[in-house]
């Protein structure tokens, strides 16, 4: 196509992960699994969590929200993809990608958000054991998970009430499965300079500072633990941290990963198809890691089953 100006363009076209038709029900079959496991597995711990008292703590309270999240950030972007397989159809439309750019930036805060409440929670039960319940109450717990509401929101409103400002090309292909805000930009003929200082100081509020968070939480604690005389005592403080690591680790590492790689405009295709760990396998891979370990998680799922099977 030769390109040209278009203020506000009627579609745009997802390439996805492969153009090549034979991978199509491949894909289709993997994604759609993935998709009901994700659904399923967090729904699962949200009903546990919700049905057991015993999990009425801080701790279960941000672990449902997480879930929640990661239902909510899966559904922007899987349908869609799964649909377009589908039909064999790449479009979406101008108001459709933005706001998917919009949702998925919610979305992405607020796990970012949770995940260092997560840390902050840890901190305070193994930093300060005899304040918890005092420090951790309900009113704060709420107020902290609707402060990261509020700045998710904030911030991807500000994203793309700037995108909508923009005139695009007529090369309007996304090398992606879903709408990127990055890969959006690259197609705009007009000056995106404020969009891209937009993207780097924010990217350095939520990315960073949270980030930061994490790890001085987790530096007060593996001191509070080394000081800890007992050899059962440590395995149960590192035990209670262990889980909210790896999903941490998953989380940043590959996002960190994926948006580092972007830059290099070459490795587009490659961008999309390490964006799959951190939109697709991440959220799925969670009720496993919080689970398999956990006798409380374990012994609640058994008592949501059973009530399941019990209505039949």
């Amino acid at each position: 196509m030769t390109p040209g100006n278009l203020s506000s363009p009627a579609e745009f076209f997802l390439l996805g992960l492969s153009e090549d038709p034979e991978m199509q029900p491949l894909l289709f079959g993997l994604f759609l699994s993935m998709y009901l496991i994700t659904v399923a597995g967090n729904l699962l711990i949200i009903l546990a969590i919700i049905s057991d008292s015993h999990l009425h703590t801080p701790m279960y309270f941000f672990l449902s929200n997480l879930s929640f999240i990661d239902i909510c950030f899966t559904t922007t972007t899987m349908p869609k993809m799964l649909v377009n397989i589908q039909t064999q159809n790449q479009s979406i439309s101008y108001r459709g990608c933005l706001t998917q750019i919009c949702f998925v930036l919610i979305f992405v805060g607020l796990e970012n958000g949770i995940l260092v409440i997560m840390a902050y929670d840890r901190f305070v039960a193994i930093c300060h054991p005899l304040r918890y319940t005092a420090i951790m109450n309900p009113k704060l717990c709420a107020f902290l998970v609707l402060w990261f509401f509020f700045l998710s929101v904030v911030d991807a409103l500000l994203h793309t009430l700037m995108a909508l400002r923009l005139s695009f090309c007529t090369d309007l292909e996304i090398p992606h499965f879903f709408c990127e805000l990055a890969h959006v930009l690259k197609l705009a003929c007009s000056d995106i300079l404020i969009n891209n200082i937009l993207v780097y100081v924010v990217t350095s509020l939520f990315g960073v500072l949270p980030l930061s968070g994490i790890i001085f939480s987790y530096t007060q604690i593996v001191s509070s633990v080394l000081k800890i005389p007992s050899a059962s005592g440590k395995y149960k403080a590192f035990s209670i941290c262990g889980s909210h690591l790896v999903v941490v680790s998953l989380f940043y590492g590959t996002g960190y990963g994926v948006y580092l790689s972007s830059s290099d405009t070459h490795s587009s295709r490659k961008s999309a198809i390490a964006s799959v760990l951190y939109t697709v396998v991440t959220p799925m891979m969670n009720p496993f890691i919080y689970s398999l370990r956990n006798k409380d998680m374990m012994g609640a799922f058994r008592k949501v089953i059973s009530r399941m099977f019990s209505f039949h």
